[in-house]
């Protein structure tokens, strides 16, 4: 790992002529439109990039984007993996190794989820203040490089108290509707059932997606403060479950970015 990872930072830093991005940022799906805000400096197809896994979604774009946003030096990857295309969890996070390889300080993450919590609503945002892990695998299994990592890391503070606080201000400052909650993460790519929406919000859960949570462990891992953002672009409320389709949640998220897209700018431009 370590060897691949020196390669594909050696490459990227060629190409971006050394770039030293302060911020990376994961785009989730349907949530791509940030890009259009950054002044573009390099872009890379992760086609191009030596070890880097390829997104098979046909709405997740699969480009490392390098630019200015908010006066700040940044790298967005515009597409992200997930493990129901049938990458493992070290694919899944070796651009989150290879971001910070890069220079990254701080990392924003954004999905799109379903809603548990009555209180929320499809459209609504919500800050990630703490999530479950329910995926069949973990990014750290097998062998622990210490280069990168403890074998053990704490997940006390997952997310960064300071910058929840501060996304939280921002969203009252501009009236957006933004929750903070707990997120649990799942395999998919099946939506849930009733049951199993009543049982994760059981557990403790106020949203639930495919994604994010193998990212902010291995984050963690290597001492990267984690930013987190869900839209939630449907409602998994068992007693009122409907059907949903992959058009309506990309119509939700894409109604939805621009208060995302507001809070990411303004917080970042805070730092």
């Amino acid at each position: 790992m370590l060897q691949n990872l020196q390669e594909t930072t050696d490459f990227i830093s060629e190409k971006t002529e050394n770039f030293e991005p302060e911020i990376g940022i994961i785009l989730g799906t349907g949530l791509g439109a940030l890009v259009d805000d950054i002044e573009i400096r390099y872009s890379l197809m992760y086609s191009e990039i030596p070890n880097f896994p390829i997104s098979t979604l046909e709405f997740h774009s699969g480009k490392l984007i390098f630019g200015i946003l908010s006066g700040k030096r940044v790298v967005a990857m515009q597409g992200r993996l997930h493990y129901y295309e049938g990458y493992d969890m070290k694919q899944i996070t070796f651009p989150v190794r290879v971001l910070k390889m890069l220079g990254i300080k701080k990392l924003f993450v954004s999905n799109a989820s379903g809603a548990l919590n009555p209180d929320f609503r499809k459209g609504d945002l919500m800050i990630i203040h703490d999530h479950i892990n329910m995926q069949s695998d973990n990014p750290l299994r097998g062998k622990n490089y210490v280069e990168l990592g403890s074998r053990f890391p704490d997940m006390c503070e997952p997310y960064s108290q300071e910058l929840i606080a501060k996304g939280l201000e921002i969203a009252e400052k501009y009236n957006i509707r933004c929750h903070k909650g707990v997120y649990v993460s799942v395999n998919g790519p099946n939506l849930e059932t009733r049951a199993e929406y009543r049982f994760l919000r059981i557990i403790g859960a106020d949203a639930v997606g495919m994604s994010t949570v193998p990212e902010v462990i291995v984050a963690n891992h290597m001492s990267l403060p984690v930013f987190a953002i869900s839209v939630l672009t449907d409602e998994g409320f068992p007693d009122t479950l409907q059907p949903v389709s992959l058009e309506e949640i990309l119509k939700v998220a894409e109604e939805a970015e621009p208060k995302m897209t507001t809070i990411l700018k303004d917080l970042i431009l805070e730092l």
